[in-house]
């Protein structure tokens, strides 16, 4: 895989993602859309490699029965899993890395990101977050998930002296953490309301 670009995508338990959207979505849809949106954002990655990082046995079943490689990790948090599993890549002689959030409903395609040579940052639509970031493995680039990561996503790039460029995409800036990101007639998704049978 010398020399090669590969997608990796983190993905929490299933059983208790999305949480933040439990006043409108019981558990079992939660559930169901955190999945629904992973095999999204699998497709997008075509025909890039896939790589899974997580930390729990269903989401490993499940990234193998997507065709996906798996890096399991131990201590909890995006940004370890993330720095796990570029480090994983970079090891297996993987190149270049496009991250890749796991909430992304409106992803079609993740290739265009990585034909550029350095680092690309899709900011999300609030210009806060990095629903996807692409990285060169083997130069130290320290991730920073939460709040305002894309400007320290871009002081990083900077700090390393590395050529980026912001690459904004209504598709890929739409990720799905409140309630108000289930706003988009493009989500199809079960909106039985969290309590209602």
């Amino acid at each position: 895989m010398t020399g090669s670009v590969a997608v990796l995508i983190p993905v929490k338990a299933f059983d208790g993602a999305k949480a933040r959207l439990a006043p409108v979505l019981d558990k079992a849809a939660r559930a169901n859309l955190a999945r629904s949106m992973a095999e999204t954002v699998i497709a997008a990655a075509s025909p890039l490699p896939v790589t899974v990082v997580c930390d729990c046995d269903e989401v490993d079943a499940w990234a193998r029965s997507m065709g996906a490689d798996v890096v399991r990790v131990t201590r909890p948090g995006l940004t370890e899993a993330v720095e796990a599993g570029v480090d994983a890549l970079g090891r297996a002689g993987v190149s270049t890395v496009v991250v890749a959030h796991g909430d992304l409903p409106l992803a079609t395609d993740l290739s265009h990101c990585a034909d550029f040579t350095g680092v690309t940052l899709v900011p999300d639509r609030h210009h806060d977050g990095t629903p996807v970031a692409v990285v060169p493995t083997g130069v130290g680039f320290r991730f920073a998930y939460g709040p305002g990561s894309y400007a320290a996503h871009v002081a990083e790039t900077e700090r390393l002296g590395l050529p980026w460029r912001s690459l904004p995409d209504p598709q890929l800036g739409w990720d799905v953490d409140e309630p108000a990101d289930l706003d988009n007639d493009a989500i199809l998704i079960d909106r039985q309301p969290a309590g209602t049978t």
